[in-house]
């Protein structure tokens, strides 16, 4: 079939699911409308630094940021980075905790968003600087605070000697009533429950080795034919309404790989999550939802909707998967879902200069 005439095709679809009518989905109240504004970088006024840079050795890069790092430190007069490498059991969290011990006056990650996640997470409320050195495979966070994901030598540069920001983090408290276990996590991007942890939690890792976040595609297009989960949703102190839902996720920030701006101009330190509840039923209304997230068009779509609120809770009856930056969570039955507003503090490139 020619291009032009496969386009056409989509296009076609995406048109007439737009015009079809879903009935029973009431829009659920929210209190909070989009932020207008959010903190301009300022530059770092610091003398020698002590340094601690907490990598993953097993991404490609790890190695040329290490030399990267003693080089810069060397020539700044600075002492020489303390060097703690993840392991396979703990991602960061003991070894953010060594770095803090030693009065690190930074903490930079080298690995991909589970490990920035790891380190995230300890440092919040701390005022430790994070600086990231972009190794994994989505590269969420560092995409969103506008660093070159491909350029080592120049986010080692950003680390050391750039500006800094507050973000806000997100944090999920899980309950799984069947089980009886409890736990909470810290998220920087995006965590959720239902089918995109499925997906996570059954991507192909070797395929994951070899194209990246495309992999996440092969697992999504897998789980796509399943059923809706009945869910009950409560934003901030409204009541709870009942919905049937594929995935609700919690954005501190919206831009996806390939440029994809998954929520419109979402911020990640308005002190507020997007909220995005997705419900497709068929083929044809994941065809609409994936039109309306691509080419951004404004017009409501029941099978995708988009919310704003500082805390939420979903309940469930049987237990759901759950991810946070694209990690597996766990299941559970209840999720508490809240903000930490400005909680970390990041380097970031100067206003208006690539990273």
């Amino acid at each position: 079939m020619p291009t032009e005439a496969l386009v056409a095709i989509i296009v076609l679809i995406i048109v007439l699911a737009v015009g079809f009518s879903w009935l029973g989905v009431r829009k659920l109240a929210q209190k909070h409308t989009r932020s207008a504004v959010a903190e301009s970088p300022h530059k770092i006024h610091a003398d020698a630094q002590k340094v601690a840079f907490i990598y993953n050795p097993t991404k490609i890069g790890a190695d040329a940021a290490k030399t990267l790092l003693l080089r810069s430190t060397s020539l700044a007069g600075w002492p020489e980075p303390i060097f703690l490498e993840t392991t396979a059991e703990d991602p960061g969290v003991a070894m953010a905790g060594q770095a803090l011990e030693a009065k690190a006056d930074v903490v930079i990650v080298g690995g991909g968003d589970g490990t920035v996640r790891a380190v995230g997470q300890a440092l919040r409320h701390t005022e430790v600087p994070l600086g990231i050195i972009p190794l994994g495979t989505g590269n969420l966070l560092a995409r969103n605070l506008e660093l070159d994901v491909n350029d080592i030598a120049g986010n080692v540069q950003v680390a050391l000697f750039g500006h800094q920001r507050h973000i806000d983090a997100g944090l999920m408290e899980l309950e799984n009533e069947v089980t009886g276990a409890v736990s909470k996590k810290s998220f920087m991007v995006i965590a959720g429950l239902g089918m995109d942890a499925e997906v996570m939690n059954d991507t192909n890792s070797k395929l994951k080795e070899s194209v990246g976040w495309l992999a996440y595609s092969e697992a999504g297009l897998r789980h796509m034919a399943g059923r809706r989960k009945k869910v009950s949703i409560a934003l901030d102190d409204q009541p709870a309404q009942q919905r049937k839902v594929r995935s609700v996720l919690f954005a501190n920030c919206g831009l996806l790989p390939g440029g994809i701006d998954f929520v419109p101009n979402a911020l990640i330190d308005d002190g507020v999550l997007d909220v995005v509840v997705i419900s497709p039923r068929s083929a044809l209304g994941w065809m609409a939802m994936v039109g309306k997230v691509v080419f951004q068009h404004n017009n409501r779509l029941p099978v995708i909707d988009f919310y704003r609120s500082q805390q939420l809770v979903i309940r469930t009856v049987m237990p759901v998967e759950t991810q946070v930056d694209g990690d597996p969570s766990g299941t559970a039955t209840v999720v508490k879902v809240s903000v930490e507003h400005k909680a970390v503090l990041v380097r970031v490139a100067a206003p208006n200069t690539p990273a």
